[in-house]
C-alpha cells in the first residue's frame, strides 16, 4: 500500500501548516481545503484515506460537510476526525451521531492525535477493500 492521504479541512492557514508538518514527518501525505465547499471537492477528487474537519468552516460549516460525506456512496467510508474549537458539551454527541469517528477540541494533544489517527487509517484500509 503507497502513502496514505489525509485531507486537512481548517479555515485557519497556521493550523493547517502545523497539521500538515507534523503528518508529514509521519509520512502522511496531505491536501487541504479551506471550507466546506473545498473539503467536499476535494474529497472527490483526491479520495483521501482519513479527512481532519473543523466544525466551524465557512461555506458550509463541518456537520454540512459530514452529512453531504455520509449522504454519498464513494465518500461515506472516508473515516472523519474532528478538530474544533466548539465547546465539545454541545459538539461532541452531534459530531460522532453524524458520524465523526473521534472527536478532539483545539488545541489537540499531537501525540494523541496521530494515536487516533494511526489507529483508525488500518481500519480504514480494510473497509476500502471489503466488498460491499
Amino acid at each position: 500500500m503507497g502513502t496514505q492521504k489525509i485531507l486537512i479541512v481548517d479555515d485557519d492557514p497556521d493550523l493547517r501548516q502545523a497539521l500538515r508538518l507534523r503528518l508529514r514527518a509521519n509520512r502522511y501525505e496531505t491536501v487541504n481545503a479551506v471550507d466546506g465547499y473545498s473539503a467536499i471537492a476535494l474529497a472527490y477528487k483526491e479520495h483521501p484515506d482519513l479527512i481532519i474537519l473543523d466544525l466551524g468552516l465557512p461555506a458550509g460549516d463541518g456537520f454540512v460537510v459530514l452529512d453531504r460525506l455520509q449522504r454519498d456512496d464513494k465518500l461515506s467510508n472516508i473515516p472523519v476526525i474532528v478538530l474544533t474549537a466548539r465547546d465539545p458539551q454541545s459538539s461532541e454527541q452531534l459530531a460522532l451521531s453524524a458520524g465523526a469517528t473521534a472527536f478532539f477540541q483545539k488545541p489537540a494533544d499531537n501525540a494523541e492525535l496521530l494515536q487516533v489517527i494511526r489507529a483508525t487509517l488500518p481500519r480504514a484500509a480494510e473497509r476500502a477493500v471489503m466488498p460491499s
